[in-house]
């Protein structure tokens, strides 16, 4: 999430929306062989009411294929209502992939007005049934196990509250949690130590055969080095767990890009960092990156992602002045969505949903609009490449 104590300089460059309805437009991209397709955009405005529950927040998101439904995590820290995730139906049978039009900067006819419901709000309760206390929970990452979710918190450091990982039912009631390396927490005696307030667990995914688990700092810990500047990235590190094993099993070095600015004198609020991934085997991936500054606003970048060589840092407590000794995961860019013309909020969730009526299959990104007046959620809907992701790499 993007620190609620800048929000307000979201507005800039941003449009709200003033209605309830979904609004479903979008430019498209010609699809081949390795490119995604937009086929549209759902918007729904801050302030936005289901079940009582302001909806916003929403920095992840993951999906239930025997249900055909989605889970969104809301990381509203308890402030407004209890903790939660929404579940929401997503209904793209009625796509007529023959009736969209490539040369057009539109597409009328690819999703109708009723195609996102929200359909439940469920809030987390800790493992007595209980609804977590304000300010404890500050939920980011989510993904489906098959049978129940997992769910990422990036913690708060000032208020030393640990970054977690727990398993919860479908009904909100917390299983168990995974075991968090100590170089991830930062101890009351050792401030210069473990995640950065803001910048921890963004990311959550699953691979395939439910065996592996990723997630990832969305920064450099503080001992690894530096927060992302417009002159460089930031070191991150991503965490595999072996699930076999309930713990894990290696750290990767990644490199995030750096801030994008378009101007000099950008001098305000800016940050860039790894807000996602999604899995594709055990060591293949995407990822979703996302910088904002005042002069360029949200940019959004999908990258495929190879482990195969990158360094394993699970050894290594600290990165600093390392990194150039070290291999980074190969990166090659899939896709920069500001490159589609779009007006882009602060994107932070990623899933894959069903296959398309054309055999490709659909991926899902969804915005968290930090519950802030002048931004807005957004959904989009791409068609991904029929190809095998991971033969891409």
């Amino acid at each position: 999430m993007i620190n609620r104590k800048f929000g307000w300089l979201v507005i800039l460059g941003l449009g709200s929306s003033l209605a309830i309805a979904l609004l479903f437009s979008s430019p498209l991209v010609k699809a081949d062989a390795k490119k995604l397709e937009l086929l549209g955009q759902a918007t729904f405005p801050t302030g936005f009411m289901f079940q009582d529950t302001e909806v916003g927040g929403l920095s992840g998101i993951t999906y239930n294929p025997d249900l055909d439904v989605y889970y969104a995590i809301s990381d509203d820290r308890g402030e407004k209502t209890p903790s939660r995730f929404y579940t929401l139906k997503i209904d793209l049978t009625n796509i007529d992939l023959k009736k969209i039009n490539p040369t057009s900067n539109t597409a009328p006819d690819a999703l109708d007005e009723n195609s996102v419901q929200f359909q439940a709000v469920t809030p987390l309760r800790d493992s007595q049934g209980e609804f977590f206390p304000p300010l404890v929970n500050d939920p980011e990452g989510i993904t489906f196990t098959g049978e129940s979710l997992l769910i990422s918190s990036e913690g708060d450091v000032a208020r030393q509250i640990p970054p977690f990982i727990k398993e919860f039912s479908l009904t909100g009631t917390e299983i168990q949690y995974l075991p968090v390396p100590v170089k991830f927490l930062t101890p009351k005696e050792n401030p210069d130590f473990g995640t950065r307030n803001n910048l921890a667990l963004e990311s959550l995914t699953l691979t395939p055969d439910k065996t592996f688990l990723f997630t990832a700092t969305e920064g450099a810990l503080i001992q690894d080095g530096e927060m992302a500047t417009p002159e460089q990235g930031s070191p991150s590190r991503i965490l595999r767990y072996d699930l076999n094993q309930g713990k894990p099993d290696r750290e990767f070095f990644y490199m995030s890009d750096p801030i994008v600015v378009l101007s000099d004198l950008d001098q305000e609020f800016k940050v860039s960092g790894l807000v996602e991934l999604l899995a594709l085997d055990e060591t293949h991936l995407v990822s979703l990156e996302r910088s904002f500054s005042i002069s360029a606003g949200n940019v959004i970048k999908l990258f495929r992602v190879s482990l195969d060589d990158a360094s394993q840092i699970q050894d290594i407590n600290s990165l600093e002045g390392q990194t150039d000794k070290l291999a980074p995961a190969r990166k090659t860019l899939w896709l920069n969505l500001n490159s589609l013309g779009l007006t882009l909020d602060n994107v932070e969730g990623m899933t894959f949903g069903p296959d398309l009526p054309d055999g490709r299959r659909s991926l899902i990104l969804i915005s968290d609009n930090n519950f802030n007046p002048i931004q807005e959620t957004q959904i989009f809907v791409f068609a991904v490449p029929t190809e095998d992701l991971s033969q891409q790499f």
